[in-house]
């Protein structure tokens, strides 16, 4: 049984720096796509001729509760308009896909699980009462079309089965009919059993594989929670398991995975895709909600504050299809790309590198997080994600002052109408913590009694301090917190604007290659960091103003490049002989350097 529950858009909303992230992905690529990229405004989905697919679905899935999130009713209108003409081509029979009749057993069923998921954020935001008789028809169909064998879940649909469970769960709430839970049963039965694929995991190969594909994984983590009570199995932390074999054969400093596009191993020169992260985001906070347990919390954070704010440029309408650690150059590879299973442009930051998946996709990584700040369990009020934001319902007012994950303050005024129990949850990495100015003994929780007509504030300081932390190769990463740091490199942005297959790449939406400008090759001649707190620019993660700085000790040393590359650093150092001086560099958030090292050796 599931643990916490989500507030909606209409009780939480963002503040302070995460509000302003949120306005700048509004005015960027994803709160535009359906004005300027012809696979969202041109869709199949809305009457058009363009992909009929996921990318609408996807696209939908972030604009949504962006729009709600921040009140903005330009977007809420034009995400009604994409809904409506979703119902409205909707058959009697329940199908909702833009797929003709003949051709539905060769549709690959994954678009009916996404837009049933996108159906429930849209009820969830809007409140609209058509919402939950549509999406009982979408699912009764799909039950009676497995069930008559008419289809069969295949590649993508069979991969990614745990997806439907979003809509199945919100059904059952409602209905408790026998065959939701039937269908469940199918879903489980004719899908991928990822634990047993587990042993692929552990020597990747370049070789595509739905079974090593970084975003069916990245999903897939939360499947036992989103489906063990329909299924009426017990819950045994499946994620935990499959996360720990992931982390030793594939992981990268910011909780993350390998994947360009499937598992590529421990390199530092070896991205992940995009569309991965915030697909192992949304996985996290389910397993938060489900289990209430804090790891995927400062799992999630680190995802959220590293490898998300990296991979998307300063201003939002440019985004990578694959970043890496140690990412000297973005720029098109001449012949065969670096990447395993992705192609020679696919860590250029654009509108559509490589594939146009996480284009539509990167959208819900930073609205589903604002949605993870409280939780809920009954009476019980739970602050799981400290970043700026305010809750409001009928009996209850909290609001949260907080620049986290820069600063390590957090004021709380809590407003309440009935005794609730309010607990805060405590970073592992927390030091010198303080409640209201007294010093407090270590703890992962804080919890407080907050009676009927109550007003209180509580104000939680602690302190977190670099350090280094091991990488494969003998290499190492500094983290302060839940903030990886990087040596930035600077860099001169190439503009590319072109058409290609009808895509128009057209400034501000266009491709850019970063063509470094300054050294890169250095190791860190001191295990002893300092930590520089500055103020928070308009851009959060910006790259020519970071919010925090680390300040280390550096010298060179002869690093060299990959064989056969001019643009990619050697996996390892050819040498870790240092020569010259030793010299002070400031670090910056992985997510502010676009170009960087993250991964260098102790010499």
């Amino acid at each position: 049984m599931k643990k916490y529950s989500f507030y909606t858009p209409k009780e939480l909303k963002p503040n302070g720096w995460l509000r302003r992230q949120l306005e700048i992905q509004a005015q960027g690529l994803a709160g535009n796509l359906d004005k300027v990229w012809r696979d969202v405004k041109d869709s199949a989905w809305i009457g058009g001729n363009a992909e009929g697919w996921e990318r609408v679905p996807y696209w939908l899935d972030g604009f949504i509760p962006l729009a709600y999130l921040l009140e903005n009713e330009d977007m809420i209108a034009r995400a009604k308009t994409y809904i409506d003409a979703i119902l409205s081509h909707q058959k009697p029979s329940g199908w909702i896909c833009p797929c003709a009749d003949e051709a539905i057993p060769e549709y690959d069923t994954w678009a009916v699980q996404l837009i049933s998921k996108v159906l429930v954020v849209y009820y969830e935001c809007s409140g609209d009462e058509r919402i939950p008789d549509a999406l009982y028809r979408v699912m009764k169909n799909y039950y009676e079309l497995l069930a008559s064998k008419t289809i069969s879940l295949f590649d993508w649909g069979r991969s990614r089965w745990y997806e439907g469970f979003v809509a199945l769960n919100f059904l059952w709430e409602r209905y408790k009919e026998e065959w939701i839970v039937a269908l469940a049963k199918m879903l489980k039965e004719q899908g991928l059993d990822y634990e047993a694929q587990s042993k692929l995991w552990k020597r990747p190969v370049n070789h595509w594989k739905f079974e090593t594909h970084i975003v069916n994984i990245g999903m897939m983590l939360k499947h036992e929670a989103v489906s063990c009570d329909l299924l009426g199995k017990e819950y045994t932390d499946v994620a935990e398991r499959l996360v720990t074999i992931l982390k030793a054969y594939n992981g990268m400093p910011v909780e993350s995975f390998t994947g360009d596009e499937c598992l590529s191993g421990l390199s530092a020169i070896h991205g992940t895709e995009l569309c991965g992260v915030v697909e192992q985001m949304y996985s996290y906070e389910w397993l938060l909600a489900y289990t209430g347990e804090s790891k995927w919390a400062e799992r999630l954070e680190v995802l959220a504050f590293n490898a998300l704010p990296a991979t998307i440029s300063d201003d939002m309408w440019a985004h990578q299809y694959d970043q890496l650690s140690n990412q000297i150059a973005c720029q098109k590879f001449p012949a065969r790309a670096i990447f395993g299973t992705n192609g020679r442009e696919s860590h250029l930051f654009g509108l559509e590198p490589n594939y146009g998946c996480c284009t539509a996709n990167f959208g819900q990584g930073w609205p589903k997080f604002a949605l993870s700040a409280f939780m809920h369990d009954g009476d019980t009020v739970i602050s799981s994600v400290p970043i700026p934001s305010s809750l409001k319902t009928d009996e209850l007012s909290i609001t949260l002052k907080t620049d986290y994950p820069f600063e390590n303050s957090f004021l709380y005024t809590i407003e309440s109408q009935k005794n609730i129990t309010f607990k805060i949850r405590v970073p592992s990495f927390a030091k010198e913590i303080k409640v209201n100015g007294r010093a407090i003994g270590p703890c992962n929780e804080l919890c407080f009694e907050i009676s009927a007509r109550e007003t209180r504030q509580i104000n939680v300081e602690f302190d977190a301090h670099p350090v280094l932390i091991d990488r494969p190769h003998d290499l190492k990463c500094v983290r302060c917190g839940s903030l990886v740091f990087s040596l930035p490199i600077d860099f001169e942005e190439k503009r590319l604007e072109y058409v290609t297959n009808g895509v128009e790449r057209k400034y501000p939406y266009c491709d850019y290659e970063y063509i470094p400008t300054t050294e890169w090759q250095y190791g860190y001649s001191s295990p002893f960091f300092g930590l520089e707190k500055r103020k928070i620019s308009d851009i959060p993660f910006s790259s020519k103003k970071p919010p925090v700085v680390v300040r280390a000790k550096v010298v060179r040393i002869p690093w060299g490049l990959e064989a056969r590359y001019d643009t990619v650093c050697a996996e390892v150092p050819q040498s870790r002989t240092p020569f010259g001086e030793e010299k002070e560099v400031e670090l910056y958030p992985y997510g502010c350097a676009k170009l960087r090292m993250t991964e260098l050796p102790l010499v």
